[in-house]
């Protein structure tokens, strides 16, 4: 019995490969998509699915899905009638080797091929047969009577092999009760990308800032996208390298609706989802940029800060440094007017204006995936006016692992506003502070700081003594 079985599988198989030979092959290409959106996610993965209108014959037909992406993944490839009747699947092949000339020779090795050469005075043509021996790093054609290197002319070939394309093509092998049907298919495919950009824009006061947010989106994924309907997820998605997760194919993409100038924004499990009402067009390499927010005088915070390093209390130190500089810091909160919602990672360009009124770039700084009522804090460089000089002015060794040690920082201001100059020390072990000029604030078990105000043209000290156990 277990023989008999082995046997009727066998045929089986066989007449069904048999069949897929004689199948007819229906092509259907980008001209057919009825409709198409396309989720891009952060770290190069896009999810598209497409719905394409295509004549079949009844039963068994292979559909040839032209003009997919060229790094589809095949693993996650799905395809089902979106209306009538159900199709059947039965087997699935992606033909991404697309015809080059070196491709094709690549698939004639072994096979013959003619040889064409032109007589170099009289232009009279000579056509030879020879077998392509090998293609890697050059060609190797064997002739009759020698073999030869290199491409001695120009190669005729009988015909285009079919596992090679024009286009990255899906071929599916379907069984249907034909017509004109409807189908959607699919898929998740690498070589798209997506990232933030803001624009902030102080205002001349330095009170206040508006700040524009683009999506910069590049294709490179070999596919072109026609008035596609785009979202695009905020966040780091968790991807099995083997087998790929399928629960992604089955991911919700709307259709489009009346146009809006900004996306729309909304919880995804743990990640956050931008939807562009207005459907665009995404060229394949091509990189562009969509609007993502716009806030308009947004409260912003001046910090100058002035960090020290843990390793000052350790010894007895010649001097630190003369003209140190602080820190220029920007802060914002996420709430209010147009903000208030979760701002993706990316790059803050901030600019300000000079006494023209022409903007200028004065920094920028990387911001990771913040929350709504979130701080954002921006570093912009260093100050230019305001400088400090620090100085160990006493140390002594109390015991073995206990050390005091004095210090005198001066600061300078050399602007024309009085400014507030933020001192942070990192001071390690167990810690206190024994003697100080102006009171110093606990922001953590690490740090000590203090907030000096220093008077325009001016300047102001800070002297302390710290006692450090380890």
């Amino acid at each position: 019995m277990k023989t008999n079985a082995f046997v009727v599988g066998l045929c089986l198989t066989a007449g069904l490969a048999s069949a897929a030979e004689v199948a007819p092959d229906v092509a259907s290409a980008a001209a057919d998509r009825e409709a198409v959106a396309v989720t891009v996610y952060n770290d190069d993965l896009a999810l598209v699915k497409e719905r394409r209108r295509v004549e079949l014959p009844a039963g068994l037909a292979r559909l040839s899905l032209r003009e997919v992406a060229a790094q589809l993944r095949p693993e996650t490839a799905l395809l089902r009638a979106a209306a009538g009747q159900p199709i059947t699947l039965v087997e699935q092949n992606f033909d991404f080797d697309v015809l080059t000339p070196q491709k094709l020779l690549e698939k004639y090795v072994g096979k013959e091929v003619t040889v064409i050469r032109s007589h170099p005075t009289t232009g009279e043509e000579r056509r030879e047969t020879a077998v392509v021996l090998s293609d890697h790093m050059g060609s190797v054609l064997r002739f009759p009577d020698r073999i030869e290197t290199g491409v001695p002319g120009r190669l005729a070939f009988e015909n285009v092999p079919a596992t090679l394309r024009d286009r990255p093509t899906l071929s599916v092998l379907l069984e249907t009760t034909g017509g004109s049907q409807s189908l959607e298919l699919s898929y998740l495919t690498s070589g798209m990308t997506w990232k933030a950009d803001y624009v902030a824009n102080l205002a001349t006061d330095g009170q206040s800032l508006d700040l524009n947010g683009w999506v910069t989106l590049t294709n490179k994924s070999g596919a072109a996208f026609d008035d596609a309907t785009l979202q695009l997820v905020a966040g780091t998605v968790n991807r099995a390298r083997a087998p790929a997760a399928r629960a992604m194919q089955r991911a919700a993409v709307a259709g489009a609706v009346a146009a809006a100038p900004l996306p729309t924004e909304e919880p995804l499990m743990d990640y956050h989802l931008y939807s562009f009402e207005r459907p665009t067009s995404i060229a394949h390499n091509q990189t562009k940029q969509l609007a993502l927010l716009s806030a308009s005088a947004v409260p912003v915070r001046r910090e100058y800060l002035l960090a020290g390093s843990d390793w000052y209390y350790r010894d007895r130190r010649d001097a630190i440094g003369q003209k140190q500089k602080p820190g220029v810091f920007l802060e914002f909160d996420n709430r209010g007017g147009s903000l208030g919602k979760p701002l993706p990672g990316g790059v803050v360009r901030v600019y300000a204006r000079d006494s023209k009124g022409a903007a200028q770039f004065v920094g920028e700084d990387r911001i990771e995936h913040t929350a709504k009522s979130e701080k954002v804090r921006l570093r912009l460089g260093e100050a230019f006016d305001v400088t400090a000089e620090r100085t160990q002015v006493a140390f002594r060794r109390i015991a073995d692992k206990v050390t005091e040690s004095a210090w005198r920082i001066e600061l300078r201001n050399a602007k024309d506003d009085a400014v507030t100059v933020k001192v942070q020390e990192p001071i390690p072990g167990d810690w206190e502070i024994l003697q100080e000029t102006q009171p110093h604030s606990k922001e953590s078990a690490r740090f000590a700081s203090w907030e000096i105000t220093v008077p325009a043209s001016g300047s102001a000290t800070l002297e302390y003594t710290a006692r450090v156990k380890w």
